[in-house]
């Protein structure tokens, strides 16, 4: 049976790319009694009625899935943010860590704008990029036209299935227009009432960049934790990950139990505190969640 990648949906079909040719493909009916839907960057099982036809058959395993955009098997997450015009925001950017974690997926932080900030903010923001970077995350350091930017980001999306994300108005569809000017994707001005971009998109597609593929609609709308539980949080800190092998405890939460090894890296500096406290506000998030039936 021949096997392909679904590279775009739209209106109920999807395009199948094997190798070198695209099928326009219907999902089978035993999809919807299975309640399952495929999804772009699902590998599947498809059967050819002609050269540019056919009907997907099976899904294969996915490793990841995500909402918005609906999309299958994500490598990793370019985060974008600014500098300055909106504030850069430790806060979010550690929201949206979590919730890149959380789906097993790499992220890459990009902090653009530095053009525009002063030595004093150039020092702070460099300190904050520091602090992530020995964390173990990418970060990408560009000015406002990202022209400079594109030059450090593409090697990071070689090879790599890759989803736009970040904070509203910070030019998330401009970055996908510089790397792919074909896409022409609308970058609608930023609303002044709300202070947030507006994005238009009415279907998901992988573009080919290079070796890599970029989806073409910018991730994470929602930034609630409705599918983490508690004892899963420690997990998308990998410092705190790494710290709690000393812990004295098992499955230790880092809150109030003795002997805690990430409280003491909090106290010695190792451990960022504003990160310590972000977690914190989210575990509480999390706990005050109401249950869902």
């Amino acid at each position: 049976m021949p096997e392909g990648k679904i590279m775009k949906a739209l209106s109920g079909f999807y395009y199948v790319k094997d190798e070198e040719k695209v099928i326009q493909c219907r999902g089978r009916g035993v999809f919807r009694k299975q309640k399952l839907t495929p999804l772009v960057g699902d590998y599947v099982e498809y059967q050819a009625e002609n050269d540019q036809e056919g009907y997907i058959l099976d899904l294969k395993s996915r490793k990841n899935e995500l909402v918005r955009p609906p999309i299958a098997n994500i490598d990793q997450a370019v985060l974008v943010f600014s500098a300055i015009e909106p504030d850069f925001s430790t806060s979010l950017l550690d929201r949206f860590l979590v919730l890149v974690e959380s789906h097993d997926i790499d992220p890459v932080i990009c902090i653009s704008k530095m053009d525009l900030l002063n030595d004093a903010q150039t020092e702070k923001i460099n300190r904050f990029a520091e602090d992530y970077r020995k964390i173990g995350y990418p970060v990408i350091l560009s000015s406002a036209k990202w022209e400079d930017g594109m030059d450090q980001l593409k090697p990071w999306l070689e090879d790599q299935v890759t989803v736009f994300a970040g904070q509203s108005g910070v030019g998330k569809s401009s970055i996908l227009n510089a790397l792919n000017p074909a896409l022409e994707l609308k970058t609608d001005a930023i609303s002044n009432s709300l202070g947030r971009g507006k994005h238009t998109t009415r279907h998901v597609e992988l573009i080919g960049i290079g070796s890599g593929f970029v989806a073409d609609t910018p991730g994470f709308s929602a930034l609630e934790f409705t599918e983490l539980e508690v004892d899963q949080l420690p997990l998308c800190f990998p410092e705190m990950v790494k710290a709690s092998e000393d812990c004295k405890f098992r499955g230790c939460l880092h809150l109030n139990e003795p002997k805690c090894a990430v409280k003491e890296y909090v106290e010695n500096g190792e451990i960022m505190e504003y990160r310590y406290q972000h977690y914190q506000q989210f575990h509480d998030e999390i706990k005050s969640r109401k249950p869902r039936y």
